[in-house]
């Protein structure tokens, strides 16, 4: 099966929105979407507050007005600062070992911008990682255990250093890089010259 790859973190709005605009590309096509992990302010880069300016005026002049034109309900998160992603990544690992990278990945971003979740509480992750079928009991010793801690950091090493991956979300469709929420008109160009 053919494969798209999402580099993203599950504090970036533009990563739930550019999934719409990927799987409105993709339609009714036989294309899988693989999630990878990029942590946008890892331990020990603070993460950002909602209070403060910067994330509401992100959102109501380009976050908003995107989702309104794709018809995504999602709100800014109220939890502050906003949670690390490690956690979540680390269970995207897990997810991927299973094949549900995609449904795991959807679960996370859904549970932050639409249910103001918080995505960096362990409980909350088992949870999530229940919804889409795994095993909760397995999630929660895979995170108090730091079963997939290695996996992760080599993730975000590969992100980093052999993709040059520095946004998110960054969309691999073939040999094309989009950086950022591409245009749906770009990506099925892509996905025409990734199936010939």
């Amino acid at each position: 099966m053919l494969s798209i790859t999402v580099y993203s973190d599950f504090v970036c709005p533009f990563c739930m929105l550019g999934e719409q605009v990927l799987t409105d590309a993709i339609g009714n096509k036989d294309i899988s979407i693989n999630w990878r992990a990029f942590e946008l302010r890892p331990y020990p880069v603070a993460t950002l507050r909602p209070e403060d300016s910067y994330l509401p005026t992100i959102w109501q002049q380009s976050v908003y007005p995107l989702a309104e034109r794709l018809g995504v309900s999602m709100q800014l998160p109220t939890i502050s600062p906003q949670p690390r992603t490690d956690k979540a990544f680390e269970l995207l690992v897990m997810a991927q070992d299973k094949g549900l990278d995609h449904e795991y990945s959807m679960r996370v971003l859904r549970a932050f911008f639409q249910e103001n979740l918080d995505i960096g509480d362990p409980e909350v992750l088992v949870t999530l990682a229940a919804d889409v079928g795994l095993n909760a009991k397995d999630a929660r010793q895979a995170l108090e255990n730091g079963i997939y801690t290695d996996r992760h950091r080599e993730a975000l090493r590969h992100a980093r250093e052999d993709m040059a991956i520095t946004s998110v979300p960054t969309i691999v469709v073939g040999k094309q890089v989009f950086r950022g929420t591409p245009s749906i008109s770009q990506l099925r160009e892509a996905i025409d010259l990734l199936e010939a």
